[in-house]
């Protein structure tokens, strides 16, 4: 029986050669495998070599497979060939993550993914959207989630809406994150594909790191890793802190984040136990006029905006090699998260027309509608004529996730060809406390919201405002199979697919109105096939299915008639469909070996078609929308990529187009300045907001000498439509570009110094733009006048400084 032996390579987005596995393991590498690389030797015999030249025979004969994830299985290296994956690949590792000097996962698959972008909708520059394709992974409450995310094979989209939060993802600890497309096995949400990252362990990291670094906007973060293997126990341990200011006011951020793993192995079997805790502390200051951007690019508009995130999870899964064609793989899964919302907004709720020593809701679109408190008297009004009415909306998500994951694979041959099938079964279940309350205030000259102390109740029916506390419990379950056939050595076809149900469940705990019992079920079916035209290129070409299930957020708040506080107040509502996604895509990708270094390329196209697509629109009522099945909406473009990596120098380049549509007509409420009535009217072929179409991304390492090293990279990202112009006739959020550049001076074997410039020409940009009610809160900038520009964004990061040390050992 042949021997395995598991050593570690480098892979860049596209492939290059594989270097020793004692240089890969050292805490000082540049890189770390991406993906794994499992090694299969010849049979020999038991005895072990004796010489190094027989060593170096041993190591001739060995076959490198660069694995790639099939399914969201916790085992690094589980997986097929890469050569054989009818997709795109698109992978970062942990030498990559490292180069962005960021405890920010999200820099890094922006520099080094041609199809994902970050925008900064929440204000917060930890919390990102992740925009892949034009589908979104987001910690933002009412954002339609279309991408399924996995740390060590446990799902991490929140169990209320399906939410990421990325800042409880601890950077250091990463050792591979891949980006997987047209395979449904990834189950519920994997619309346009998963993100699958996967952690460092004793046995692939061997040694330990301390990194420090300071800089602009009072950001001080460090980090501090250590790994070790003992025979057959290994362990590992991560520790992030990050404190910083913010670029805007109210945006302070405090991270502090571990990671730990314990491993044991055999010859045959493996097994780990991980586990995790962070305590986040945010301010989200989210989009703010351009009026008031004109004069301090780092204003708010309304505020408290604080997150509290918390997260405990615990993970233990195995690996056994029960034959040597069948490999047996599971894990059993808990998870802990609790988030705090503190958020100041303008309120519907003011002096009644008829008295003004009473309050009313929505007195415009609902002259006398009572404002009660939690008593359901209607409220006196406490307030001077001249103050200026908000409320604080607060909520509290406090979720328990629990789960199993089983899979075999078989590798036997098949009617004398290579084979390999996979088959596997997933169980996760999600129990979550869901509660808001809302405070009225006024809003001071500096736009905060200072509270009174008076909170509201149900109030302007049929609009709800007031106290909601409900218990949701998801359970979603999966079953999948896998095959993977070469017709030839050089031909390959894939096929499978996955089945899922889902069931929501919905409990009122105060009274009735939000109880609820839905369910959805799906098979997902997907084909593919490669071909290697030459041992350098390699054609590819794919179909796949995935489905996504309605959140419990989604399912409490989808009636355009009794409209809500997306987030915060729900209301009993029909039931939603789930949405279904069917992707096609077919491409290009190669490597050869150059006399500069090995150079790495890709090609491909895409089209993804949702049907019965789900989007948060707004009411005709501020700050209040819902949930709705709008039609079927289409996602296509192309990619491409190049790196060159040598001993001295590494570049990459990349272009995306997503072109993102609508395919059915609808009306929406918008405030923007070409709405008739506070309507618009989408036609067909109009363009999705917020989703640029064209994306440009170059980076640039050199190596001056062995101890000094200088980079840069470049991110151009095309214009795109404001959110609440979905009929596409205002003019559309600028385009940017953005440069930025880093050095480092490797001291000795021990110390390392670095340094980086964000965003070196000081562009002021804005990654994210909406409409707001101009009416709403006086412009104090401008004497207390209203405001006349109804644009609202998302301000980018100014010029930064920043530099570290990082000690080795």
């Amino acid at each position: 029986m042949g021997a395995r032996v598991l050593v570690i390579g480098t892979i860049s987005l596209c492939l290059i050669p594989a270097i020793d596995r004692a240089e890969a393991q050292t805490a000082s590498s540049d890189s770390e495998v991406l993906p794994a690389i499992e090694v299969v030797a010849p049979a020999t015999s038991a005895k072990p070599a004796r010489s190094r030249g027989a060593a170096r025979a041993a190591t001739r004969n060995m076959r490198r497979v660069y694995v790639y994830p099939t399914a969201p299985t916790p085992t690094v290296g589980s997986g097929t060939d890469v050569d054989k994956v009818a997709a795109a690949v698109n992978a970062v590792g942990a030498g990559q993550i490292a180069r962005t000097g960021s405890l920010n996962i999200a820099d890094t698959l922006q520099q080094q993914v041609p199809g994902i972008i970050i925008s900064d909708t929440t204000g917060n520059s930890f919390q990102p959207d992740i925009q892949f394709r034009g589908f979104v992974a987001s910690p933002v409450a009412g954002t339609p989630q279309g991408l399924a995310v996995y740390q060590n094979g446990v799902r991490i989209n929140e169990a209320f809406g399906d939410t990421v939060n990325w800042d409880l993802i601890p950077t250091a600890a990463i050792r591979s994150v891949t980006v997987v497309t047209n395979n449904p096995a990834f189950g519920l949400n994997a619309l346009g594909g998963a993100v699958n990252v996967q952690m460092k362990d004793g046995f692939n990291y061997h040694g330990g790191e301390i990194n420090t670094m300071g800089g602009s906007f009072g950001r001080i973060q460090s980090s501090a890793q250590y790994g070790k293997q003992i025979d057959n126990v290994s362990v590992y341990g991560a520790l992030e802190g990050v404190r910083d200011n913010g670029y805007r006011n109210f945006s302070e951020s405090a991270i502090r984040r571990f990671y730990g793993d314990v491993g044991y192995r055999t010859d045959s079997s493996e097994f780990h136990l991980n586990v995790g805790v962070a305590k986040n502390n945010f301010g989200a200051t989210a989009a703010v006029p351009v009026e008031l951007l004109q004069k301090y690019w780092g204003a708010t508009y309304t505020t408290p905006q604080t997150h509290d995130n918390r997260v405990a999870y615990a993970n233990l899964s195995g690996k056994v090699d029960v034959t040597p064609t069948w490999t047996i793989e599971g894990s059993a899964r808990v998870r802990a998260f609790r988030q705090k919302t503190v958020d100041g907004n303008p309120t519907e709720t003011e002096p009644c027309a008829a008295d003004a020593g009473l309050l009313c809701f929505n007195e415009d679109a609902a002259p006398g509608a009572p404002a009660n408190g939690l008593n359901g008297v209607q409220l006196a009004n406490p307030f001077p004529d001249t103050a200026v009415l908000g409320q604080i909306d607060r909520t509290t998500t406090r979720s328990t996730t629990t789960g199993a994951t089983l899979q075999a694979t078989n590798t036997d041959q098949l009617f004398g060809h290579n084979n390999q099938f996979m088959v596997g079964t997933s169980f996760d279940s999600g129990v979550t406390r869901f509660g808001a309350s809302a405070e009225l205030g006024t809003i001071g000259p500096n736009y905060v919201v200072s509270g009174s102390g008076i909170f509201l109740g149900p109030s302007g029916a049929p609009i709800s405002i007031g106290p909601v506390s409900l218990r949701a419990t998801n359970r979603y379950t999966g079953l999948y199979a896998l095959d993977t056939f070469d017709v030839t050595d050089k031909f390959s076809i894939s096929g499978g697919g996955r089945f899922n149900f889902a069931s929501v469940n919905l409990q009122d705990l105060i009274g009735t109105d939000l109880n609820g019992s839905h369910t959805f079920s799906r098979f997902n079916p997907m084909i593919g096939g490669t071909y290697k035209i030459t041992p350098e290129l390699t054609a590819y070409a794919g179909y796949s299915e995935a489905n996504r299930a309605p959140t419990p957020l989604e399912l409490a708040c989808a009636d355009p008639a009794r409209p809500c506080i997306i987030g915060a107040f729900l209301i009993a509502d029909p039931p939603l469909k789930q949405v279904v996604s069917r992707t096609v895509e077919a491409g290009f990708r190669g490597t050869r070996e150059l006399n500069i270094g090995t150079l790495g390329w890709k090609v491909g196209a895409f089209r993804a078609t949702n049907a019965d697509d789900i989007l948060a629109l707004p009411s005709e009522l501020p700050g209040f929308g819902y949930f709705q099945n709008v039609g079927s909406t289409r996602r296509q473009g192309i990619e491409a990529q190049l790196n060159l990596t040598s001993k001295t120098l590494q570049l990459y380049a990349s272009y995306a187009l997503v072109d993102a549509r609508f395919l059915d007509a609808l009306q929406v409420n918008s405030h923007s300045p070409f709405a008739v009535d506070g309507i618009i009217q989408v036609l067909p072929g109009n363009r999705i907001p917020a989703i640029p179409r064209n994306r440009v991304k170059f980076g640039i390492d050199y190596s001056v000498t062995e101890a000094f090293k200088i980079g840069g990279d470049a991110l151009f990202v095309g214009s795109q439509y404001f959110v609440g112009d979905e009929s596409n006739q205002a003019a559309r959020l600028p385009g940017y570009s953005v440069f930025n550049l880093h050095a480092a001076y490797q001291i000795n074997k021990m110390f390392q110094i670095y340094g980086r410039v964000d965003n070196v020409f000081d562009k002021r940009y804005a990654t994210y733009g909406t409409f707001f009610d101009t009416s709403d809160v006086p412009n104090f900038t401008n004497g207390g006048a209203d405001f006349t520009d109804p644009r609202s964004v998302s301000p980018a990061r100014p010029r930064a400084f920043y530099a570290g040390l990082k000690a080795t050992f």
